[in-house]
């Protein structure tokens, strides 16, 4: 394909070799004259492993040029891709100078084309960028159509530096935020080299996921930091623990405990993290990122809460009490949480889990129930029907296909979701309503 890379950044110049490398047509866009000249001398203008070889051998071979003539490229091929620079302001707001400068310049451009193009954003932009500002000013500058006279969709980039190349024809999955299947297909077969899962979103989320990924990482490298340095203050070899920790890819390295939903609770995480927050207390050492665990637990129940209470009715079921379904365990459940609060601020309450049998509950189960609930069993209810129809807010607590079967034909009572029951999220009507989605 004829791609046109506008931006010869760090992310631009690496697009822009490997696409040609595997073939395509590409002609680099800058406003640097450095740039473009390096370049058309087969000079890399980044310092990155492998680039230089792979620029030195695509521009020789005339899959790669170079130009500041906008027109030009734009006009010569069928695909631009955007990689400019957005930096931070000062008040940490991203700033899309560069982003929206190079787009009003590609409207303009956009209007005198008659052949359809395919506008490609692979910058770093907020979620909602590409619909609220970036659409308005291309259909302003080229008086046309977005998804009739020109596509746009966001094609995010994880490309690490001193890895780039690699990382480049070795993603874990190329992802495509679109509007429109025809601008799916163009990026289906500008990256058709790669055997990674092609994935196809809403632009939102694409612009969302780029951010989430990059801050989970940052997150990594922070806890890793704490963890290190609070073993180091204890006398235990910090990377020794990490390296044990990471040999475990069924729960810590992997993708269990990361699908967004309710608080967390049982007998384990609760008073583990108080436990090793004391630890570090004990030393003198502030883990600021260890320390805003137990905070930000208490901000999803506190979610929970207000989406709860917002449709001030007062008959509130429960479907799930144990912090886990499947099991019986009410210590430090956050849905008991929610529950006494709910209680003290005189709302009425209808408790259904299969699991959990008041009457054969005992030893320090029972003294946390009893503690937190006094004579909760006057709340239970022998059946989801009968919390269902006693109720006008009913909150899915935990994981059970009962509930899934039964709350499918329920119209006219307000559903509060805190595990994503199941896939019939979208046949349920304005009454469903999720904690996270």
């Amino acid at each position: 394909m004829k791609i046109s890379i506008f931006g010869l950044g760090y992310v631009g110049a690496v697009t822009a070799a490997c696409l040609a490398k595997q073939g395509h047509q590409v002609i680099g866009v800058d406003i640097s004259r450095d740039k473009i000249e390096q370049l058309s001398a087969g000079k890399s203008p980044i310092v990155e492993d492998k680039i230089a070889e792979i620029i030195a051998d695509t521009v020789s071979s005339g899959k790669l040029k170079a130009t500041m003539d906008a027109k030009a490229a734009l006009n010569e091929t069928e695909v631009s891709m955007i990689c400019v620079g957005t930096p931070s302001k000062d008040n940490g707001d991203v700033d899309l100078t560069y982003v929206l400068r190079v787009t009003e310049k590609i409207g303009q451009l956009l209007k005198n084309k008659s052949e359809f193009h395919t506008l490609i954003y692979r910058s770093t932009i907020p979620p909602g960028t590409t619909e609220e500002k970036i659409i308005p000013v291309l259909e302003e500058a080229s008086g046309k159509k977005v998804y009739i006279d020109f596509d746009v969709c966001f094609n995010p980039e994880f490309l690490r530096e001193g890895a780039s190349v690699d990382d480049f024809f070795n993603p874990p999955f190329t992802i495509v935020g679109v509007q429109s299947e025809g601008a799916a297909e163009v990026v289906r077969r500008v990256f058709s080299f790669l055997q990674a899962p092609f994935e196809t979103t809403t632009i939102h989320t694409a612009e969302m996921v780029k951010y989430v990924c990059n801050t989970w990482h940052a997150l990594k490298v922070c806890f890793g930091n704490e963890i290190g340095t609070l073993a180091r203050r204890l006398g235990i070899d910090g990377y020794e623990v990490m390296r044990l920790f990471l040999m475990d890819t069924k729960q810590n390295v992997s993708g269990m405990y990361l699908k967004p939903g309710f608080a967390y609770g049982g007998s384990c995480l609760p008073k583990d993290v108080r436990g090793l927050l004391y630890q570090a207390k004990s030393v003198d050492y502030n883990a600021p990122l260890l320390s805003a665990i137990p905070g930000s637990n208490e901000r999803q129940l506190e979610e929970g809460y207000k989406i709860v209470t917002s449709f001030k009715k007062k008959k509130i079921g429960f479907l799930g009490l144990a912090f886990k379904g499947g099991t019986d365990d009410l210590r430090e459940s956050p849905l008991v949480l929610l529950a006494e609060r709910l209680v003290g601020k005189g709302y009425e309450l209808l408790i259904y889990d299969r699991n959990v049998n008041i009457a054969r509950i005992f030893g320090s189960n029972k003294a946390y129930i009893e503690k937190e609930i006094p004579h909760i069993e006057k709340l239970f209810a022998s059946s989801v029907e009968e919390v269902i129809y006693g109720s006008d807010v009913i909150i899915i607590g935990n994981h059970d296909s009962e509930y899934s079967a039964a709350l499918k034909s329920v119209k006219d009572r307000e559903i509060v979701d805190f595990v994503r029951i199941g896939d019939h999220t979208t046949q349920l009507g304005d009454n469903y309503h999720g904690i996270c989605w």
